[in-house]
């Protein structure tokens, strides 16, 4: 471990001497197999990146080791590989969860323990803890913008699809309340076992009730499989093109779309990052991520790991311990200069301010952002700052003309 407390010593003066301090270790939790491997594998990626770069960079005067355990998407391995990350090598800090079942599955894990979780993932919210910090949007930073974009364009009757777990439940409640206080309705509401390919059923009911919009929160396979069904009925019948009909989702991401190809294209998410996104800041970190790992795609899921690693990197940087407590004080009272711009954690409910730009998906995987957010919206996961009648109500759909047959 490095060092803490009052035999710290000054980080600066450390640097000045040109003296590396032992290796502060970091939890790296995700899943390399499974049924949401690729957005976790992006998680993975990104957080090793952001160390790797830590350590090769002489403005740290330490360095990070990184500890991995794969739960291979058994959510049962998340609160044991959790305790054995942190009393094994001593990490204060564990980066990691992909979905929310294996994120509450930790928590009661690093309260105990007194260690950070710092959570990478887009959530459902309705969450807070002393021990985790959540750099990814909740329900008010990312739903909520996607929905006020959409609606207004295609109209307000949606069908809502998802995993049968908390994020699926949670994020279709969320939509459903405000769309029926704000003037619209839900046609039909769906789930499937996590990684189920049977969908089927789910194309015939969208196929019946002739939605306006689909909110896909499916994960994995099975929304790989809802996609390429969905793009084959729009072949039969041009009311479920994209254009007439899109599918909307806040969880899925480059390296994804760019395995879809086609089946993706045209359909809509809502991402705190894009790789897309104009700036010579995010060019320049695009590049360089393209140069260290060719054809790799480095989307939001990978930036958001980068962030949390940068995040602990600079707090130790300048406070001289890895203290979890030390730590979380610093960035709730530091910015810290990242891939997702300036991030400071909020206080009162230990997640950041984000931007909520929405992209449209393209063949090549990548996406055209339709919609940027010029300002970051502060965290609400509770939603008792956020008015959830929203003010499309009564012009659902008055923007466009669509395709009726």
């Amino acid at each position: 471990m490095g060092l803490a407390g009052n035999d710290a010593v000054p980080a600066g003066l450390i640097a000045f001497l040109g003296v590396r301090l032992s290796a502060y270790p970091v939890g790296i939790l995700f899943s390399r197999s499974g049924s949401y491997s690729r957005p976790a594998g992006q998680g993975y990626f990104g957080a090793m990146a952001a160390i790797a770069d830590v350590n090769a960079d002489p403005r740290y005067p330490f360095k990070l080791e990184a500890h991995h355990a794969d739960p291979e998407g058994n959510a049962d391995r998340y609160a044991t590989l959790c305790r054995n990350l942190i009393r094994n090598t001593g990490a204060q800090h564990v980066v990691g969860c992909t979905t929310s079942w294996s994120r509450k599955e930790v928590i009661p894990v690093v309260e105990k323990l007194d260690a950070l979780l710092w959570y990478t993932c887009v959530y459902e919210g309705f969450e807070v803890s002393d021990n985790l910090v959540y750099i990814a949007a909740c329900a008010n930073q990312h739903l909520v913008p996607l929905l006020d974009y959409i609606v207004p364009r295609f109209g307000a009757r949606a069908f809502l699809t998802g995993s049968n777990y908390i994020w699926g439940w949670e994020t279709n409640r969320i939509a459903r309340d405000v769309l029926c206080r704000s003037g619209g309705s839900v046609l039909g509401e769906r789930y499937v076992p996590i990684g189920d390919e049977d969908i089927a059923h789910l194309i015939e009911e969208i196929r019946a009730k002739r939605p306006d919009f689909i909110l896909n929160n499916l994960i994995g396979p099975s929304s790989y499989t809802f996609l390429a069904a969905l793009r084959a009925l729009g072949e039969e019948d041009e009311a479920f093109r994209p254009e007439n009909c899109p599918v909307i989702s806040c969880n899925l991401c480059e390296s994804e779309t760019a395995l879809l190809g086609e089946v993706a294209a045209g359909h809509y998410t809502v991402s705190s990052y894009f790789r897309s996104l104009a700036g010579s800041e995010n060019s320049l970190f695009a590049e360089r991520v393209k140069a260290e790992k060719p054809g790799f795609l480095a989307d939001a899921f990978f930036v958001q790991a980068y962030t949390a690693v940068t995040m602990i990197a600079e707090a130790i940087r300048h406070i001289g311990t890895d203290s979890a407590q030390a730590v979380l004080e610093y960035v709730r009272t530091e910015t810290t200069s990242t891939p997702l711009g300036p991030v400071q954690v909020d206080r009162a409910t230990n997640h950041v301010n984000l931007h909520a730009h929405i992209g449209r998906a393209r063949r090549d995987g990548d996406f055209d952002v339709v919609h940027l957010s010029e300002s970051t919206i502060a965290p609400d996961p509770f939603l008792t700052a956020t008015v959830l009648e929203r003010p499309y109500a009564g012009m659902a759909g008055t923007q466009r003309l669509r395709v009726v047959r």
